[in-house]
C-alpha cells in the first residue's frame, strides 16, 4: 500500500521494527515520556507521506498486490499455509474496523473458491513431534541436574507431560492450586493462563497478559489429574523452595512468572544434549508444546473417552480428533476383528 519503495537507506529491518513498535503500537506512540527516536520518525513521516489513500481499495490491482504479499515470505519464497490463513484473518479483521469506521463501504478483499482459494492447513499433528517415555525420562534427568533451577524446569515441563497442560496455564498455576495427596493421584484446578505477549503489547506493561482458559467461557475452570509422580516432583519442589499457597508453583529468577524464552532456551539445550544427532535434526519435541501432544496422545492410546480427554486438555472433542487423528494406533487390530465378525457370513448348505 506504498506508492514507491522505501529508500534504500531505509534497512528494510528498521522499517519494519519503526512500524511494529511504534505506529501499530497504541502504548508506544501516545507514552509522553518516551517520545519516537528521530530516526523513526523519519521513517514514519516517509511513510505516511508515501501511503495511498483508503480510496486504493476500490482498485483491483492495489487489492491483488495486497493479496499477493499477504501469501509471500520477505524473501520472495511462498509462505506457509498457516501462516497465509492467519494473515488473511487479520487483513478480514482489519477491513472489518474500516466498514466499522466508514473508511470503506465493503471488504475488497477476495472471497470464495471463485476469487481465491484458501490454502488448505492440515490441522492434525505430525506424529513424529511426540517423544517415547526413554526420551522424556533422560531429558527431565538432564534439566532437573542442572545447577540453581533446575528442578523447577524439571517439574515444569514434567507437568506438561504428565498433566498436558499448555505452557501459559502451567506458568500461571499456583502452589494452592494443586492437591497433591501423599499417595496417588492428586488434581489440579486449572483457571487461568497467562501468555507471554510482551511488555509492549499489554495494557499493564507486563510480559504476560492474564486471560481465562482457552476456549471456555469467562471465569470457568477445569479439573486436571496429577499423576502420581508428577505429585511427588511438586512436593519436592514446594518443601525444597519454601512455597507457600499463594506463591507460583513454577517462579522464575525472582519470584515472578516463568519466562518462556527462558524455559524454551532449557529445552532446546536438552534436546541438543540428551537426542541422538538424528532424533535432534528431526521435529521429535522440537517444540515444548509437544509435551502436551505427547500426553493427549497417551490418554486417547490407553482407550480413555474422547469426551474425557476433551474435558481434562480443555479441548473440544472435534478439535481433538481433528489434531490428533494420526497418532492413535493400536486399535485398528481390534476394529478390524470386530468388523471381521460383524459381516461374516453364514456357510451356505450344499
Amino acid at each position: 500500500m506504498l506508492r514507491t519503495p522505501p529508500p534504500q537507506h531505509f534497512e528494510p529491518v528498521k522499517v519494519r521494527r519503526a512500524l511494529r513498535e511504534y505506529a501499530f503500537n497504541v502504548r508506544q506512540r501516545t507514552d509522553a515520556e518516551k517520545p519516537v527516536p528521530a530516526e523513526v520518525q523519519t521513517i514514519l513521516n516517509w511513510v505516511k507521506r508515501n501511503s495511498l489513500p483508503m480510496s486504493a481499495w476500490e482498485k483491483t490491482e492495489h487489492v491483488d498486490r495486497v493479496v499477493t504479499a499477504l501469501s509471500t515470505r520477505l524473501d520472495g519464497t511462498a509462505a506457509a499455509a498457516s501462516s497465509v490463513r492467519r494473515n488473511d484473518r487479520i487483513m478480514n479483521l482489519v477491513m472489518a474496523y474500516a466498514i466499522r469506521h466508514n473508511y470503506l463501504k465493503a471488504n475488497p478483499l477476495p472471497k470464495g473458491k471463485g476469487e481465491r482459494t484458501a490454502p488448505k492447513v492440515a490441522q492434525a499433528i505430525d506424529k513424529r513431534c511426540l517423544l517415547n517415555g526413554d526420551q522424556v525420562a533422560k531429558m527431565l534427568d538432564w534439566i532437573g541436574q542442572r545447577p540453581r533451577r533446575g528442578r523447577i524446569y524439571r517439574a515444569f515441563f514434567a507437568t506438561l507431560y504428565y498433566a498436558g497442560l499448555r505452557p501459559e496455564e502451567a506458568v500461571a498455576l499456583r502452589v494452592g492450586d494443586a492437591t497433591l495427596p501423599e499417595t496417588g493421584w492428586g488434581e489440579f484446578l486449572v483457571h487461568e493462563a497467562q501468555p507471554e505477549v510482551g511488555s509492549q503489547w499489554t495494557d499493564t506493561g507486563e510480559v504476560h497478559e492474564k486471560r481465562d482458559l482457552k476456549g471456555r467461557a469467562e471465569g470457568d475452570t477445569r479439573l486436571v489429574p496429577i499423576h502420581p509422580r508428577l505429585a511427588v516432583i511438586l512436593r519436592e519442589i514446594i518443601e525444597k523452595y519454601d512455597l507457600g499457597s499463594a506463591d507460583l508453583l513454577f517462579p522464575g529468577e525472582r519470584g515472578d512468572m516463568l519466562a518462556g524464552s527462558v524455559f524454551r532456551r532449557v529445552w532446546a539445550k536438552a534436546r541438543e544434549e540428551v537426542l541422538s544427532e538424528h532424533e535432534f535434526k528431526s521435529p521429535t519435541g522440537k517444540r515444548v508444546y509437544d509435551l502436551r501432544h505427547t500426553c493427549l496422545t497417551a490418554w486417547m492410546n490407553e482407550g480413555i473417552p474422547h469426551s474425557e480427554v476433551a474435558e481434562m486438555a480443555g479441548n473440544s472433542v472435534p478439535v481433538l480428533q481433528a489434531i490428533y487423528a494420526r497418532c492413535i494406533i493400536g486399535q485398528r487390530e481390534v476394529y478390524l476383528k470386530r468388523a471381521e465378525a460383524a459381516l461374516e457370513l453364514p456357510e451356505v448348505a450344499a
